[in-house]
């Protein structure tokens, strides 16, 4: 504690936790839609978006930051027709660390929710309908709590790999000093500096959360 009391961290714990928080809430709100999308409805186009929700386990972080730096910059290809006063400043910004720790810990997040939420019986979703339950009671009341355990697994999953994300957070986030450096980050940026004993400290205290996260996920019986 004393080397991180030091300034090994500048304010990299208070940035990280803040991206992690949004991120998290983003995982919650969208990530679950997806998954319940995903394992309830049938629809047009459904494989291309299981496809791309799962596209950042396989596909090099790297490449895909540079992807989304093409499509979410001042001149990409989603923001490009918008007028310059409502182009959002994504790239270069916290903004753009959120945005890598969501697409980072989508996949880890939707494929235990969705396995969770494909796994409830159909009978119990056609008695509350048939007891005059709309779709979105039977969402809130059968769905979500028979679901939790794989939604919370999956929250915990797309936590840590938000923390440890270092290439799509480079790419969008540009790894500025005091501004965009996250814990994963300035454990980087110590090494190519030769600090080794901050990075030691860093990743002391990134591997707890992580031990922390994978001890929830056995008491969950997620593992």
């Amino acid at each position: 504690m004393s080397v991180l009391g030091g300034g090994c961290q500048g304010n990299a714990i208070g940035l990280t936790a803040q991206v992690l928080a949004w991120a998290l809430a983003l995982h919650l709100t969208l990530g679950t839609l997806l998954a319940w999308l995903l394992a309830r409805r049938p629809f047009a186009g459904r494989a291309l978006l299981d496809a791309l929700v799962t596209l950042p386990l396989v596909f090099p972080p790297i490449v895909l930051g540079y992807g989304l730096l093409l499509a979410l910059g001042r001149e990409g290809w989603l923001t490009a027709w918008l007028p310059a006063a409502l182009q959002p400043q994504i790239v270069f910004s916290q903004t753009g660390l959120v945005v890598a720790a969501f697409v980072a810990g989508l996949p880890l997040m939707v494929k235990p929710a969705q396995a969770a939420f494909a796994g409830i019986a159909p009978r119990l979703r056609e008695a509350a309908a048939l007891l005059g339950h709309r779709p979105w009671a039977v969402f809130w009341r059968i769905d979500v709590p028979l679901a939790r355990r794989g939604v919370a697994a999956g929250l915990v999953l797309a936590l840590g790999r938000g923390l440890g994300e270092v290439g799509l957070s480079l790419m969008l986030g540009g790894n500025i000093a005091g501004r965009t450096e996250t814990l994963s980050l300035a454990i980087y940026n110590h090494v190519l500096d030769g600090n080794l004993a901050c990075a030691n400290a860093l990743s002391l205290l990134l591997g707890a959360v992580a031990l922390a996260a994978f001890f929830i996920l056995r008491r969950w019986g997620a593992l």
